[in-house]
């Protein structure tokens, strides 16, 4: 029998608290249908900050981050493929989903894997002693049965590849349910991680992109991620196909809503947290015949079109420039500073040496 791997996992104990680096061990041979993945770098999400700062309740303790790339140590029986179908196996580098899903329940039969009903969810799980290794701010993570597995090609740095298990996918999500781009107008309000990225796929999809962000740095950035025009406020934009919200604000929900063109589509996913009621009126939305839609999460194809798109597009777009530090595990307190500071999109936490590709 193999002997136990030697891993460390930041605890969090709750608001206001800082982090603790726990050293532990796991099995080499986990269990069956579970991978043992060695973490090379996790980036900070707004969910995490979210957690941190308490805007949305989450077990403590436990261990957070949910955003990470790593590399294949060990599969245990019955170990699952990748999306593409291809063995999972050692040495295969990867990024996986937010989500592990039942596959069996109702939801999950009909595609809503996202939303299953005995979903586990990485960086969102109270600790278990036992078997800790539930998020990415550690140096090692175990894979459920039920977690989509993406392969990560080895000219795409851990920067860049980090983002996909979140932010990358579930703009792939969001403009998926957006539906057709080619030749549309389509605006996207919050220019962060999730809305840089979001300009960056619709402009390459054929879209005219116009962003909203009221920071002017952050509309800069907008215009180097491919978008076609930039403003502080949507208010008096033409009307456009689709409109995406990434920012959660009540008023930019609305906006995008007044936005919508005849046909048009609202898909909204930046309200994750409690906010104020939005006014719609629904005689608009019925003559208008338009489409509200709401994401949440994301699904397989979701994580592998958004490595897809990195690989594809990773060196036209500066994605890499998005993620600051790298810090160190047991500086990820100073790590989630940096984060709420703004400074960059994502701040990087590193267990051991980062791949620059």
């Amino acid at each position: 029998m193999s002997a136990p791997v030697a891993v460390r996992y930041a605890r969090w104990d709750g608001i206001g608290r800082p982090f603790v680096v726990v050293p532990a061990t796991t099995p080499a041979v986990p269990g069956r249908g579970e991978v043992l993945v060695r973490i090379d770098l996790a980036t900070v999400c707004g969910s995490d900050l979210h957690s941190v700062t308490g805007r949305r309740p989450t077990p403590a303790p436990g261990v957070l981050g949910h955003e990470q790339v790593g590399t294949v140590l060990a599969v245990g029986e019955g170990a699952p493929t990748c999306v593409d179908g291809s063995p999972v196996v050692p040495g295969r580098r990867v990024v996986w989903s937010v989500t592990a899903a039942c596959g069996t329940c109702a939801r999950c039969t009909r595609g809503m894997t996202q939303k299953c009903r005995r979903l586990r969810k990485y960086g969102h799980e109270p600790l278990d002693g036992a078997a800790p290794l539930t998020g990415g701010f550690a140096t090692h993570c175990v894979l459920l049965p039920g977690t989509a597995i993406v392969e990560v090609p080895d000219d795409v740095p851990d920067v860049v590849a980090s983002p996909a298990s979140c932010a990358t996918a579930t703009v792939a999500a969001v403009l998926r349910a957006g539906g057709e781009l080619t030749g549309r107008r389509v605006l996207i309000t919050g220019a962060g991680m999730l809305g840089v990225t979001a300009v960056a796929m619709a402009a390459t999809a054929g879209a005219r992109v116009v962003a909203v962000d009221p920071d002017p740095v952050r509309r800069e950035r907008a215009v180097r991620f491919g978008a076609h025009e930039v403003t502080a406020d949507a208010a008096g934009t033409e009307p456009v196909d689709v409109a995406v919200e990434l920012s959660g604000v009540p008023s930019a929900v609305a906006a995008c809503l007044e936005a919508l063109d005849v046909g048009g589509v609202a898909v909204l996913a930046g309200s994750v947290s409690p906010g104020d009621p939005v006014p719609m009126d629904p005689e608009r939305l019925v003559r208008g015949l338009h489409t509200v839609v709401g994401v949440h999460n994301y699904g397989p194809a979701d994580l592998r079109d958004a490595m897809d798109f990195l690989a594809a597009h990773h060196r036209r777009y500066p994605f890499a420039e998005l993620v600051g530090g790298p810090f160190a595990l047991d500086d990820l307190d100073r790590a989630i500073v940096a984060a709420r500071a703004g400074t960059a999109p994502r701040q990087a936490v590193a267990p051991g040496p980062v791949r620059a590709g």
